[in-house]
């Protein structure tokens, strides 16, 4: 796997919102957020903050920075697990790329389901529903 990009960590230790930039001066933000009716289920969002984009933060970029953009996400995932070892669930959605229906966005899962072995181990259950993927602990 790539290096990852230089990573902004929250200021609180168990804080949730990590950001970087890519070396073509693209900003994301990766956020991780607790449900409501259940604290040891959280969602992941990640996605471009750049105002060039004018608020669209699952555009593609088009940089050919995908892999390293992954790498960096997939520090960010083990540093979050590391620092809230009790969650039992974590949730994410693949939005759809312009070419892509909204019920599958087949580009970005997969993308994104090639790095989940770096984050999560055989003790891990994935699940995929549409465009929802959801992985908790057996």
């Amino acid at each position: 796997m790539l290096d990852p990009f230089p990573i902004n960590f929250p200021l609180i230790k168990t804080g949730s919102v990590y950001t970087f930039i890519s070396n073509s001066g693209i900003e994301y933000e990766v956020r991780f957020a607790r449900k409501k009716n259940n604290l040891l289920h959280s969602t992941i969002a990640f996605g471009v903050i750049n105002d060039e984009f004018e608020g669209e933060e699952y555009v593609l970029t088009n940089k050919n920075e995908a892999y390293k953009v992954m790498a960096t996400i997939v520090t960010i995932f083990l540093n979050y697990k590391k620092e809230h070892p009790n969650i039992n669930t974590y949730e994410f959605v693949g939005e759809p790329t312009a070419s892509e229906t909204a019920e599958f966005p087949h580009k970005r899962l997969t993308l994104y389901k090639r790095y989940l072995p770096y984050i999560f181990n055989n003790k891990w259950e994935k699940k995929v529903n549409g465009n929802r993927v959801i992985i908790s602990k057996i």
